[in-house]
This record gives C-alpha cells, sequence and structure tokens, in this order.
C-alpha cells in the first residue's frame, strides 16, 4: 500500500496548508509531504487570495484524491474516529462543525488586512474596523466553546477540527501583535506551543522563498 500524501504550498504563508497539515498530525496519519512549486500560479493565486478555489492541500490516500480542508478533515475523521477530530457528544459535534464552517467561508477582512506570514512581527500594526469585527467575532466563538465544553482546547481536552481551523489565527494575531484578553491569549499559547505547531513554525522560517506582496511594510 503506498505512503499518503499531503500536497501542502508554503509554510510561511499558507493558513490552508497549515490547517491540513495539521489535521493529518493529529489524526495520526502516515503521510509525506509534497510541496507544490512555489511559482505556480495556482499557489501564487491562493496565496493572495485570488483564487475562485483553494486546491492545495490536497491528501492523496489509497488512490482517493481529497482537497478542500473541510473535507480532507472529515475525511480522516471517518478512518481515525478515535483521534477525536470531531467530538463525539452530538450538540459538541454540531457546533465544531459550524465553527469550522464559519472559518472556512468568513472572515474574509482578517485574511485580507492580516495574511499569515509566519517569519514577520508587525508591533504597532494597525486593525480598521471591518478586521476587528473578524477578530471580536473568532474571540466570541472562542469564549462560548470555553464556557460551554471547559478547554484548554475549544472542545475539551482533546484537539479537534475547530482547533486546527483557528490554529493560523492564533499566528495571525502573535504577527500582527493583537491585543487578546487573559483566557484567549492563553489559548493562542497553548495552540503556538503544541509540538506540531512548534515543527510546522521552525520549517517555515527555513523556507527562502518571499512573496513581495505579503512582506511589504502596510
Amino acid at each position: 500500500m503506498a505512503k499518503a500524501i499531503l500536497i501542502i504550498s508554503s509554510k510561511n504563508y499558507s493558513s490552508w496548508s497549515l490547517r491540513g497539515w495539521l489535521l493529518a498530525k493529529w489524526a495520526g496519519l502516515d503521510f509525506d509531504e509534497q510541496i507544490a512549486p512555489f511559482d505556480d500560479p495556482a499557489v501564487q493565486a491562493e496565496l493572495l487570495l485570488k483564487s475562485s478555489s483553494i486546491l492545495v492541500p490536497t491528501l492523496i490516500h489509497n488512490g482517493v484524491s481529497v482537497w478542500d480542508t473541510l473535507a480532507i478533515g472529515e475525511y480522516l475523521n471517518e478512518l481515525y474516529p478515535d483521534a477525536g477530530l470531531l467530538p463525539s457528544d452530538p450538540e459538541a459535534r454540531a457546533r465544531c462543525r459550524s465553527i469550522c464552517g464559519e472559518m472556512h467561508s468568513g472572515f474574509t477582512a482578517l485574511r485580507s488586512a492580516l495574511p499569515v506570514n509566519l517569519r514577520r512581527t508587525r508591533p504597532g500594526f494597525v486593525v480598521w474596523s471591518a478586521a476587528q469585527a473578524d477578530i471580536d467575532r473568532i474571540l466570541t466563538i472562542w469564549h462560548e466553546c470555553f464556557a460551554r465544553w471547559k478547554g484548554p482546547y475549544l472542545f475539551g481536552d482533546r484537539l479537534s477540527m475547530a482547533d486546527a481551523m483557528y490554529a493560523p489565527v492564533c499566528t495571525r494575531f502573535r504577527t500582527y501583535c493583537v491585543k487578546l484578553d487573559a483566557e484567549a491569549e492563553a489559548y493562542c499559547e497553548r495552540i503556538m506551543t503544541l509540538p506540531t505547531m512548534v515543527e510546522w513554525i521552525e520549517a517555515a522560517r527555513r523556507e527562502p522563498e518571499e512573496v513581495p506582496e505579503l512582506d511589504a511594510e502596510f
């Protein structure tokens, strides 16, 4: 049986690649990484939010190709239900799917104004009102989850698909020095210090490629 392959793009800039990679790691899937060419126009379009369809990451497993991060998460949950990517409790599972879907389809102002860039820190960055509204909504989601499922992660004591979907937000908050309340800051710290996140960030910092539009001072 051929080993699974996860096709990803930039570790420094691609939030969707990070999400798919975390899901595969947390599921316990044995896989090899395949890096999409950085100069591929489709990769550039995805990183610059100019693509109408995001095809990276793509998981190739047992002859099956699965793209779109939510689809990858659902597929891995079917293969490895004991990993807990989706909570076993019906209420929690429904909420998890809902907030994953909200991240998947929403928060466009945050994506545009605060792009992922793990090699940079921007103290004093001004967050305008549209992006701030997205931040406020994300914090509401987090606090509601902590109140209902008691942490330390969004759905209790196990990492879930929701934590993978919101992990790039934690990196954005660090890159742009977004001020958070104590509970949200503690959650970001827990996510950022996970061994899988540390591994990804260290690899991102070693990448030679740069996207000028995402590295410019603004």
